[in-house]
């Protein structure tokens, strides 16, 4: 397939960009990455009638800060700068796991953490840990700059709370310091396949009891959750196998989970236990 015809723009400010997609309105659409609107654009299910394409604006990639004070990740910053992130920690350690289990090696080398964030996959592993980790997400237009928590930003699937005049700029991730543990488990179908379900969590232990708690899940509903009320559960719990069956339990009752060609209901919920025990084993561990 080819795309349908359009005009294409590649400013290099962001003055530029944000000018640019302010006077195109809703016939336009970002190129970061393009690991996800290109292929629609080439099956035709996206037709925009402009590409405004950032790659060449200065400012929007890399990665400042440590696990100990947070992190900040300009948007265009390509998934694989977490192989091997430029910090220590927990929370590189997390991002390292993470990362590859996106997609596959060439797409990590195009693809961008901010523009797989804009695209609001509900299978989406970065959209999962800046919702579970209550990440900051910084927006531009021209009228100024806002910020927005993970936890409003996405709205459902493939819908965010950006505007068509707005870019993503930049994502501010809150630190993990030492004593905190991490864990991601995924499960798809054949490696680099989008998730069936996911799980992240980190978690604080002191004297094996559970201090402190972070847990989401994704690829299970509309969008990456993360599970306020299982993370109340697990604090002051023991951090054994029993507390990690009680709390994928609790999950499991609690979510109302996405039915699709590629798993049933029943499937998915079973699978979503799965992947929430596993994930707090590894933190524990």
């Amino acid at each position: 397939m080819k795309p349908a015809a359009f005009a294409y723009l590649a400013p290099t400010t962001l003055a530029e960009a944000l000018e640019m997609i302010d006077r195109i309105g809703d016939d336009g659409k970002i190129l970061a990455g393009g690991q996800s609107l290109v292929p629609a654009m080439n099956f035709r299910l996206a037709r925009p009638g402009t590409l405004v394409d950032i790659n060449g604006v200065a400012g929007l990639s890399g990665i400042s800060g440590d696990s100990a004070r947070g992190i900040s990740i300009g948007a265009l910053t390509r998934h694989a700068a977490f192989h091997t992130p430029p910090f220590s920690g927990p929370l590189a350690d997390l991002l390292a796991k993470v990362v590859r289990n996106i997609a596959h090696y060439p797409i990590r080398q195009r693809g961008t953490f901010g523009g797989s964030l804009s695209h609001a996959d509900p299978a989406s592993e970065w959209c999962l840990v800046t919702a579970t980790l209550g990440a900051t997400l910084h927006i531009a237009s021209l009228t100024g700059t806002r910020e927005v928590a993970a936890a409003d930003f996405f709205r459902g699937t493939f819908t965010t709370a950006l505007q068509p005049s707005e870019i993503l700029v930049r994502i501010d991730l809150p630190p993990l310091g030492a004593g905190w543990g991490t864990g991601f488990y995924e499960f798809s179908r054949r490696k680099g396949d989008f998730a069936l379900a996911m799980a992240l969590t980190a978690l604080r232990i002191e004297g094996g009891t559970i201090r402190e708690a972070r847990l989401g899940v994704g690829g299970v509903a509309d969008r990456a959750l993360r599970l306020a009320k299982t993370e109340a559960f697990l604090v002051g719990q023991p951090a054994h196998a029993e507390t990690f069956a009680a709390a994928a339990a609790m999950a499991q009752d609690s979510i109302d989970v996405s039915e699709d060609i590629h798993a049933g209901a029943d499937y998915r919920r079973d699978l979503l236990g799965t992947v929430i025990r596993r994930a707090l084993a590894e933190a524990a561990a």
